[in-house]
C-alpha cells in the first residue's frame, strides 16, 4: 500500500492556527483515517480519528481545539488546529487503516493509529511560546 503524504506543517506562535492535509492514497469513503503525533523523547500519541460515517474521536489534549475532516472521496484528510500550545509541538502523521481495517473495525481507539495504521513521513509542527 502506498504511504500517505502529509503537508501543511510549520512554525507558529502559541495561540495561532495551522491546517494539515494528507493525501491518503488508497483510502476510500469506507476507510478509517486519523492523525497521531510524536514529540521528541515522547511516545506516539493518537490525536484524532474519523470513520466512514464521519464520526470523530479526539484525544483529551486536543478536544475543542483541533478539528478532523475528510473529503467526500475519502482520500484527503485534514486537521485544523487552533489555539495551539507549545506542547502541541511534534511531528504529525496521517494514518490510514490497513487492509482489513483496524482490529475489530474500531475507529475510536486512537492508540490503534500509530500501532496499526499506514502512515507517511510526517509533517513538523512547532509552536513557540
Amino acid at each position: 500500500q502506498v504511504q500517505p503524504v502529509e503537508s501543511g506543517g510549520g512554525s507558529v506562535q502559541a495561540g495561532g492556527s495551522l491546517s494539515l492535509s494528507c493525501a491518503a492514497y488508497g483510502a476510500t469513503p469506507a476507510s478509517c483515517l486519523g492523525w497521531f503525533r510524536q514529540a521528541p523523547g515522547k511516545e506516539r500519541e493518537g490525536v484524532a480519528s474519523i470513520g466512514a460515517d464521519g464520526a470523530t474521536t479526539y484525544s483529551d489534549s486536543v478536544k475543542g481545539r483541533f478539528t478532523i475532516s475528510k473529503a467526500n472521496t475519502g482520500n484527503i484528510l485534514y486537521l485544523q488546529m487552533s489555539s495551539l500550545k507549545p506542547e502541541d509541538t511534534a511531528m504529525y502523521f496521517c494514518a490510514v487503516d490497513p487492509p482489513g481495517g483496524f482490529p475489530h473495525n474500531n475507529c475510536f481507539r486512537l492508540d490503534y493509529l500509530p500501532e496499526f495504521g499506514i502512515s507517511g513521513q510526517g509533517t513538523q509542527v512547532t509552536v513557540s511560546p
